[in-house]
């Protein structure tokens, strides 16, 4: 792969940090999929980057599914959610020891989420209950990134690891179905490992962290560690003066730790989800800009105790 074309990109968007729903409300600060290839990497020279992530999740918890929102107990939910997100990443100019890289950065999501349950806490009792409807719009819960660093191991191979940190920025209601903010800290340690060969065009990514969280102190639910595996295989050649890519995207979510707290109603709650589905990329140069460009979509499966649904992810990067 040419040199020019080796993206120094930068770390994944936070765009769901949405629904308060096993995990409190069906989803957790980290969305699965979101941090997988080549665009998600440590930038290895000083520079400052910015990219645009946009997303539409719709997914549901399925018939006579049971799950706790905000304080609710209701069935059978319907969440469709849109957000935005500015996620900025800056290398300085510092001196660090050969093939050694440090950032720093994150994310600001803005998001609307749309949610229909047609089932109540009556629920619980084998009642149908009412229908219930709400939506929300606005800030969701920021990301903070301030540990970055990258070690390139060879030429075509390099590993990365930083901590993360979702703020509870976003608004909070309890009672309320819709949310932009989950009303709790998360921190999250990652470690990402690529391979991307420069004669080839071969990439091979492959992203593992664990997500610590905090208690929703108006709730008093306590939603339990989860861990994630993400990665991406594809296929990259030149295309209009610039680099194609060509692939497939997976992920594996699993919550290790239950639930707890008095607002764990439902015990132990343990989520899980795989996920699978074509990506696309494009890295170009624009004048003294390299460009870069990612859409996947991603397709929920085997998913326990959490929403089941579809990802539509696009990545829009550049230097400045």
């Amino acid at each position: 792969m040419h040199k020019k074309y080796r993206l120094p990109a930068l770390l994944a968007g936070s765009l769901l940090a949405t629904l308060a729903c096993a995990e409190e409300g069906g989803t957790g600060h980290y969305m699965p999929g979101s941090m997988s290839s080549f665009i998600d990497s440590v930038p290895p020279a000083p520079t400052f980057l910015m990219r645009l992530n946009a997303l539409h999740y719709g997914g549901d918890m399925g018939k006579n599914i049971k799950v706790p929102i905000a304080g609710n107990i209701v069935a059978d939910a319907d969440v469709d959610i849109d957000g935005l997100g500015l996620t900025m990443v800056w290398r300085p100019d510092i001196t660090l020891p050969e093939n050694w890289s440090y950032a720093m950065g994150g994310t600001i999501p803005v998001i609307k989420v749309d949610v229909h349950a047609r089932g109540t806490a009556a629920a619980l009792n084998g009642q149908p209950g009412r229908e219930l409807s709400d939506s929300d719009s606005g800030l969701g819960d920021i990301m903070l990134m301030p540990l970055m660093v990258a070690y390139q191991v060879s030429p075509d191979f390099s590993s990365n690891f930083r901590i993360s940190a979702y703020a509870p920025t976003g608004r909070y209601t309890e009672g309320k179905l819709a949310n932009t903010g989950k009303n709790y800290w998360s921190f999250e340690p990652t470690l990402g490992l690529m391979y991307f060969g420069k004669q080839n065009g071969i990439e091979a990514s492959l992203f593992s962290g664990i997500t610590f969280n905090t208690r929703n102190k108006d709730s008093d639910y306590q939603t339990g560690t989860q861990i994630h595996f993400d990665g991406t295989v594809a296929q990259h050649f030149p295309l209009w003066g610039g680099l194609a890519g060509a692939g497939l995207s997976a992920y594996y979510y699993k919550q290790v730790e239950g639930d707890s707290g008095s607002g764990a109603t439902l015990g132990d709650f343990k989520a899980k989800t795989i996920g699978y589905g074509p990506a696309l990329s494009y890295v170009g140069k624009y004048q003294s800009h390299t460009i870069s460009a990612e859409l996947k979509w991603l397709h929920e499966n085997d998913t326990d105790n959490r929403l089941k649904g579809d990802t539509l992810f696009f990545k829009l990067l550049s230097n400045f």
